[in-house]
């Protein structure tokens, strides 16, 4: 508000000071009624009333709607105070207008007019408050009103420096709200000279508006990289008295240097030898001043200096490339870790996570491991200790990785409970990654299942069965571990799940011990049987029918089991179903039957790490998780409880026959993994015919029980660089796929053949879609009519729109009757994120350039694997073509090195993706990187990718 006592309007002072005596807020609303009537009146009737008056009024105005009462005239009257030659009057009108006049206002004409006129004003004081009246409206409509008088307003020779200043900030407002508003060409050389400015304020301002500018196009503004680091140079080797006005508690321009360290992070290092030394001399310099005594006691002075030391940091972790600096920078980060400020501790382990990142500054990383620990011991502050975690998680290497989970294990009993749910995650992922014995990595996860039981997901304790499953050296020790751990009193359930599904795997392997024979396990399990879910129960049933092929001598026990009530007349029907069904099995099957129904669970084949992915959703990770050459020969994880665990492919293929799904994982329950045992097609069908007494139980190619018969992953993978093919088959009907797509409109059309190969007619004949990982997709599926005659085909269209980034394919699920037999298929549609990629080729400069600005954690997804192809140039490069990046050569300083480009088409947006794959022909691995300003699509890209290599 104006200086009501200075501008003499001593009505508005009366004004405020009665609303501020009101005992109660129904006479304050009686005084603003009143007061409003005599305005509404004075500009209404009095036609007379001079600036002064118009001016006393809209104050008041003013004032009642920051009261916070609604204001619906007085807005001309506003307007016409702009045209007043009295500083007072025009600023009234200016602060009326930003305040409550919207961008879409009628009046927005004259305020434009008026404001273009003040725009030309010889006065500066008038030109500063047009200049702050668009920066706080910042509307579109400002900007393609004012994109040209204000850039020659900020470029001008004649301007003074506090209007320069103005218009730099306000022309960063305006790009905000429209891109356009800021010219090219001849422009950019002039605006990025401003960083040359004699006024340290006009430099401050500017380079706040080139750091947005540089974001959009840093190609085009790569020239001030020099400028900056001249001006950075000058400010950090000045003496004191040459920035005088511009220091802060003894540190000069605290504010310009960050600005100025923040806009050299948006390039790669400077290929100009000068530049890059005089760069290394001014980080050096502040590295330096960090270590001279304060000069001032005062926090002003110690917070100045530390935000230009921290900034210096993020620059030095940016370039990645000079090891004195990385190393000195771990050293003072290490002196920050025990500093008595809570905040500083804090940013010294943030940064230092960055550090852990980089090969040259690791091992310097780790020499603080101790002092980390420490803090996760002693710190008070929950957030220092979060940070320490994510610290020791990065640090991890094979060397300490030992060390670092026993310490982090200790911490779980006492940590709080919000973070025990990532420490669980992180535990388990170290523990597989660095794992040399695989009997320490089962001991841990069961560590972490007996302290943190109900913070251990799904994803935690399937793989540590699929890792045993998959290891036949650690499977005896495995069972005998869940054995001992089953016997203490209090047993989380997820235990017992771990515990029931090894033990019904390889609970033979220790039966031979009297202290484990088969009466004891099983006497072990069920006793913890009456105290658990439903889900759990139905888990331990399969154990117990595992048992009957196992160990024959408790057959009988098992089955009263079986036949107890509680079972077999559950009100639950998943458990009183299973319980029925093996009770059955197990009076009327052969020896030879059972055991090929309930046979061991064969390998699993290798997926990502479903615990890395939830990790990664959880909190986006900073460090490279790459997976030690042993570990990469393990099998991944599956990606949640629903995946293919169940299908056939987890216990060999179609080809090897049907399969029997024995915990109910497509039924509501999904309780867990499903227990193994493929057989053969033909003889071993035919006798489970015969043991349920039903034609039903078993179809060719087909499932169980009412299981759903799914395409196997392989089949559906190839169609990541094909259009057409078959993507299911089996003995009663074919489903071929032919897309295409247009990137630039996101849009494809996909259409699927259902051939039917029998001479039957198929009935009901229904397909619906599922999204479940494709959410970003809007499909659009025409229907076929209920009936596909005997060796016809017919064809569906599916209309694929791409929204959003989506992470994977969308399901058809088709359900038809062939011979009285209900038949159900599920099969992925062929519509991965690289179909709405289009190839977009650019320089080296411009492709490192984007590289470096897309450095955050989420922006990136890296893995490195073995080579599963010979690692062939041509092909390599054919590959990525047909994936859809651009391939460009040239670009990489090594010419091993592939790096593409392109850009996924979406409706709500349009993302850039690079890609840079690095083979390594010395240990036959690939090391792939995708980056792009989309976490989704980043880590897509990479999981349909690098299956190809």
């Amino acid at each position: 508000m104006p200086n009501v006592r200075g501008d003499g309007m001593r009505g508005l002072a009366v004004f405020i000071s009665d609303i501020r005596n009101c005992k109660s807020k129904e006479a304050e609303i009686k005084r603003i009624n009143k007061e409003l009537a005599n305005i509404r009146s004075k500009f209404k009737g009095d036609k007379t009333l001079d600036g002064y008056q118009k001016k006393k009024y809209v104050c008041k105005l003013l004032f009642i709607f920051l009261l916070g009462h609604d204001i619906d005239f007085g807005h001309m009257e506003a307007v016409n105070l702009l045209s007043s030659n009295k500083y007072s009057e025009k600023q009234v009108g200016y602060l009326f207008i930003s305040v409550l006049i919207s961008a879409d206002s009628e009046l927005m004409r004259l305020i434009i007019q008026s404001i273009k006129t003040d725009l030309n004003s010889r006065n500066p004081i008038f030109v500063n408050l047009a200049l702050q009246c668009i920066a706080n409206i910042g509307s579109k409509e400002m900007a393609e009103a004012f994109q040209q008088d204000i850039p020659r307003l900020l470029v001008s020779g004649d301007a003074i420096d506090m209007v320069k200043q103005s218009a730099a900030l306000c022309l960063l407002r305006l790009f905000r709200a429209s891109p356009d508003v800021v010219p090219g060409g001849e422009w950019t050389s002039r605006i990025v000279h401003l960083l040359n400015d004699q006024n340290m304020g006009v430099v401050t301002a500017a380079s706040s508006l080139i750091d947005a500018l540089v974001k959009k196009n840093p190609a085009e503004y790569k020239a001030c990289v020099s400028l900056a680091v001249s001006r950075l140079s000058r400010i950090v080797t000045s003496p004191y008295n040459d920035l005088q006005d511009y220091t802060y508690y003894f540190v000069p321009a605290p504010w310009l240097s960050v600005k100025l360290l923040r806009l050299l992070e948006n390039y790669p290092p400077s290929d100009d030898a000068s530049i890059k030394s005089r760069l290394n001399e001014c980080l050096e310099t502040i590295l330096n001043k960090a270590q001279e005594p304060p000069k001032s006691k005062k926090v002003q002075h110690s917070n100045a200096k530390n935000a230009v030391l921290f900034e210096a940091i993020s620059l030095i972790i940016h370039m990645d490339c000079e090891p004195g600096l990385l190393i000195r920078a771990c050293n003072q980060l290490g002196q920050f870790l025990q500093h008595r400020e809570t905040n500083m501790r804090y940013l010294a382990l943030e940064s230092m996570c960055l550090l852990a990142t980089s090969e040259i500054s690791h091992e310097a990383v780790k020499k603080h491991q101790e002092t980390v620990i420490n803090a996760l011991k002693t710190e008070r502050d929950v957030s220092v200790r979060q940070r320490a975690i994510d610290l020791l998680y990065a640090m991890c290497d094979r060397s300490n990785a030992e060390e670092i989970v026993q310490e982090m294990l200790i911490y779980l009993e006492s940590a709080d409970y919000s973070i025990r749910e990532e420490m669980v995650l992180k535990i388990a992922i170290l523990a597989e990654k660095y794992a040399s014995d695989y009997s320490w990595y089962v001991d841990v996860i069961l560590n972490l299942i007996r302290i943190a039981g109900d913070y251990v997901s799904e994803e935690v304790w399937y793989r540590v069965i699929q890792i045993v499953i998959n290891r036949d050296d650690v499977q005896g020790y495995a069972a005998k571990t869940v054995f001992e751990a089953l016997q203490a009193p209090a047993c989380h359930e997820n235990m017992v799940k771990v515990g029931g599904y090894i033990l019904g795997e390889f609970g033979n392997l220790i039966a031979g011990d009297p202290r484990s024979s088969s009466q004891i396990q099983f006497d072990l399990l069920y006793s913890k049987y009456p105290l658990c879910s439903v889900a759990t129960r139905c888990l331990l049933l399969s154990t117990f029918m595992k048992f009957i092929n196992l160990f024959p001598e408790i057959k009988i026990t098992i089955q009263d089991i079986l036949r107890n009530d509680t079972n077999i007349r559950n009100s639950d029907a998943e458990l009183q179903q299973r319980s029925v069904e093996y009770l059955q099995l197990s009076k009327i099957a052969s020896v030879d039957i059972l055991a090929t129904v309930l046979e061991e669970m064969p390998a699993f084949p290798e997926r990502e790490s479903s615990i890395l992915a939830k990790l990664k959703k959880k909190k986006e990770l900073p460090d490279d998780l790459d997976t030690p050459k042993e570990a990469k020969h393990l099998p991944q994880a599956i990606v949640n409880n629903n995946d293919a665990v169940s299908s056939p492919e987890r216990r060999g293929s179609l080809n090897r026959g049907a399969s029997t799904d024995l915990l109910g994982l497509n039924s509501p329950t999904n309780a867990a993994p499903a227990f193994g045992g493929g057989f053969e097609q033909q003889s071993q069908a035919d006798s489970l015919l015969d043991v349920f007494g039903s034609p039903s139980a078993v179809r060719n190619g087909g499932m169980v029980n009412g299981n759903v018969q799914t395409a196997n992953d392989t089949n559906v993978k190839k169609f990541v660089f094909r259009t057409s093919g078959v993507i299911f088959e089996n003995d009663l009907i074919q489903i071929g796929i032919k897309s295409q797509f247009t990137q630039a409109q996101a849009t494809g059309q996909i259409e699927i053949y259902y051939g039917n190969k029998t001479a039957s007619p198929f009935s009901q004949f229904t397909v619906q879609s599922r999204t479940d990982d494709s959410e970003g997709l809007l499909l659009q599926m025409n229907q076929i009519g209920p009936v596909v005659q005997g060796s016809a085909q017919v064809k569906q269209v599916l209309n694929a729109k791409c929204m959003s980034p989506f992470r994977g394919p969308p399901v058809a699920v088709v359900n038809f009757v062939c011979n009285n037999h209900p038949v159900s298929i599920e099969f992925a549609v062929p519509v991965f994120i690289n179909k709405f990629l289009d190839g977009a080729a650019m320089d080296s400069e411009t492709f490192f350039a984007r590289w470096k600005k897309l450095s955050l954690p989420a922006q990136e997804a890296q893995d490195q694997f073995f080579a599963k192809y010979p690692m062939d140039t041509a092909v390599t490069r054919e590959k990525l073509s047909s994936f859809g990046f651009a391939v460009m050569p040239n670009i990489d300083p090594n010419p091993e090195n592939f790096v593409g480009a392109g850009i996924v088409y979406t409706s709500a947006l349009q993302v850039g993706c690079l890609l840079r794959l690095e083979p390594r022909r010395s240990d036959n691995k690939y090391r792939m990187t995708v980056r792009t300003s989309n976490e989704v699509v980043s880590q897509s890209l990479l999981l349909l990718l690098k299956d190809e290599f």
